[in-house]
C-alpha cells in the first residue's frame, strides 16, 4: 500500500510504503508525480519503506520504466528504511544518480525530519 504523507508540499512528494505494491498502486502514483513534473518542471521524492516494503514484478518493472524515461525530472530521492540492504542499495546506487543529476540518501528511520530537511533543500 502506498499512503502519501501530509508533508509533501510543492515538488515535493513523500510516500510511505507497507507491504507489496501493486500495478495499480504504482500506476496511481505515477500519476500523481507526473502532475507535480508538469506543475513544478522536476520532483523529489520521500520514500519511507516499511519493514514489509516490496514491489510486485510488472510494478517494479512500470517503476524502472518511468525513471529511465524522466531521469532529468527527478531532483531529490530519499529514502527511508531501517534495511541494511536498502542502504546498501542505495549508497551503490548514489554516485551513479549523481552523474545524471540525482541528489540521492538514504535515511535511518529515526532520522526522519532530516531527511524531510534535506528533500526539501533547507539542509546539504
Amino acid at each position: 500500500m502506498i499512503t502519501k504523507l501530509p508533508e509533501s508540499e510543492g515538488h515535493v512528494l513523500g510516500v510511505e510504503i507497507t507491504g507489496k505494491v501493486t500495478l495499480d498502486e504504482e500506476k496511481q502514483l505515477l500519476g500523481i508525480i507526473d502532475g507535480l513534473v508538469a506543475e513544478h518542471g522536476k520532483v523529489s521524492a520521500l520514500v519511507v519503506l516499511g519493514e514489509k516494503a516490496g514491489w510486485g514484478i510488472e510494478a517494479g518493472i512500470e517503476d524502472l520504466k518511468w525513471i529511465m524515461t524522466h531521469m532529468k525530472r527527478i531532483d531529490r530521492i530519499a529514502i527511508v528504511s531501517d534495511s541494511k540492504v536498502w542502504k546498501w542499495l542505495v549508497n551503490l546506487d548514489s554516485p551513479f544518480a549523481k552523474l545524471v543529476g540525482i541528489g540521492e540518501k538514504h535515511f535511518e528511520p529515526a532520522e526522519l525530519a532530516e531527511a524531510w530537511a534535506w528533500i526539501k533543500g533547507t539542509q546539504t
